[in-house]
């Protein structure tokens, strides 16, 4: 772009000869999906320059600071000490006023020539002025802060157009968008921006897709010490109440203590125990690490844990809540010694495992983001259903049954455990309060083969709830037709898929 002629305006010793250069910025503001952003307000902070994008997401900023006619510069202004210097070259007059911070006219001269004139008897106490400068056909206007010495000093750059390669900051802020602050060395450019929407701050839970936030544990190496290391694995244990508890960790293999890593725990099934979900000879409850979820990380985004309840054959307990006492400590004593991410807590379990993670389910939602249970039942298991336990919080909720199970019972797991679900992940109200979504019935799978995972519609979507029917009996390793090959690996079920598909969405 073409430069224009400039009148110079000395308002300080450092700044005695700042330069206002003509420049036209322009540019588009999209969002990450492309859709362009109306109504953006755009400002060069620095020049105090604003305009708004218009419906095709652009703007344009532009700064002529003086309009000259004739091919030639009209001449020089200066102040320097409280000296206002002037020359030119036409028989014109250079005319100029000088405003205080309410608007009134200190100085209204018109100078002729060449010369100069002592602006102490015109500006005579500390404070904000304004000066508006004719010259021939070119005009400028300024703010500045005239002190008791004399010299005058710009406020906060308000009028005043940086130097070509100075550059300036360029500031976008949209409604539902993060404010987008962009320095810019050259102004005389054209800008293609883009404007990450803003994450929202709930009363309860957190936005779909929201920043890690990471634990005490990151940044620090773990002080906890292994009691042995199996393949897959290592395995602890921890005093909680008197008892000794065992739990099993499986880290990244490039584990790193400064990246926040997701979490999920595994709890077993009756006759089963902790160390069988770390590692197994393949079978129909084992075909894969962690229920799955081990093999479909393949980036290396997950910490493994798998905890052990009080014996193989009722692992978890039916009568008190000494197992969520375990659970809490457990995550505490993680999340303080390694790297996690406290908003992508996540729990599994089969029968059960499932039973007790369902119990976490309603008792931890403020630390656990979600759960998968599969065949589970809402009995033989400690529930806090008192009125001054239950927390009737929402959480993200999936559960995979068969409707042939004859263990723990299908109908029962649909219009108990689901019901009491939905209560509290229904939209919120105007006041923000969960509401009750258990008016909605879930699709289900008809026939003898394939299966229905069906999304319910009422719910809040940051806690979302899938069902899934199959018409199988007690068994976590659904598959569409006939019988999965012991030994054949997990390919052949569809649940680790989903439940990994489930779990990323957060």
């Amino acid at each position: 772009m073409k430069k224009m002629g400039v009148l110079k305006l000395g308002l300080a010793v450092a700044l005695s000869a700042v330069v206002s250069n003509a420049f036209l910025l322009t540019g588009t503001v999209s969002n990450e999906n492309g859709e362009k952003i109306k109504g953006a307000d755009v400002t060069l902070i620095g020049n105090n320059l604003s305009t708004k994008t218009n419906d095709a997401g652009s703007f344009t900023l532009e700064y002529d600071p003086i309009s000259i006619q004739a091919a030639s510069n009209p001449g020089f202004v200066g102040v320097n000490n409280g000296v206002l210097s002037y020359a030119q070259s036409s028989s014109g007059p250079v005319q100029v006023q000088i405003f205080d911070a309410l608007g009134f006219r200190v100085m209204d001269k018109n100078l002729y020539g060449s010369g100069s004139v002592d602006l102490r008897g015109f500006v005579k106490s500390e404070g904000t002025y304004f000066a508006r400068i004719h010259m021939g056909s070119a005009q400028q206007n300024l703010k500045f802060t005239a002190k008791g010495s004399y010299e005058a000093s710009l406020n906060n750059r308000a009028s005043v157009l940086k130097k070509d390669g100075a550059g300036d900051d360029l500031r976008v802020i949209a409604d539902g968008y993060d404010t987008l602050i962009v320095p810019l060395t050259n102004l005389d450019t054209n800008l293609t921006l883009t404007m990450k929407k803003a994450e929202e701050v709930y009363s309860f839970g957190y936005a779909l897709q929201n920043a890690p936030t990471p634990s005490l544990g990151c940044g620090k190496n773990s002080t906890l010490q292994a009691t042995k290391s199996v393949e897959n694995g290592q395995r602890f244990e921890m005093k909680v109440n008197g008892e000794t508890r065992e739990f099993f960790i499986t880290l990244p293999k490039n584990y790193n203590n400064t990246k926040p890593y997701k979490i999920l725990f595994a709890h077993h099934c009756m006759g089963s125990n902790a160390e069988d979900f770390v590692h197994h000879s393949p079978d129909y409850d084992h075909p894969s690490p962690y229920y799955g979820q081990q093999v479909l990380d393949t980036e290396g985004n997950y910490i493994f844990v798998s905890p052990r309840g009080d014996t193989d054959g009722m692992p978890w307990s039916m009568k008190s809540s000494k197992d969520h006492v375990f659970f809490g400590q457990l995550l505490t004593l993680l999340e303080n010694n390694y790297c996690i991410d406290t908003s992508r807590v996540f729990a599994t379990g089969f029968s059960f495992g499932a039973m007790f993670t369902n119990s976490l389910a309603q008792d931890f939602q403020d630390r656990i983001r979600a759960v998968a249970v599969y065949a589970v039942a809402d009995y033989n298991i400690w529930l806090p259903q008192d009125e001054h336990l239950e927390k009737k919080l929402p959480i993200a909720w999936m559960a995979v049954h068969g409707k042939n199970d004859g263990r723990c019972n299908y109908d029962r797991a649909k219009t108990s455990a689901l019901v009491r679900i939905l209560k509290n992940n229904g939209k919120p109200d105007a006041n923000g309060n969960f509401t009750d979504a258990s008016a909605e019935k879930p699709e289900e799978v008809q026939g003898n083969t394939g299966h229905v995972c069906y999304d319910f519609k009422t719910v809040d979507p940051r806690f979302p709830v899938k069902f899934c029917s199959w018409p199988g009996d007690h068994q976590w390793t659904a598959h569409d037709n006939g019988s999965m090959a012991v030994g054949a690996g997990w390919e052949q079920t569809w649940v680790p898929q989903e439940v990994h598909k489930f779990f990323e969405q957060f």
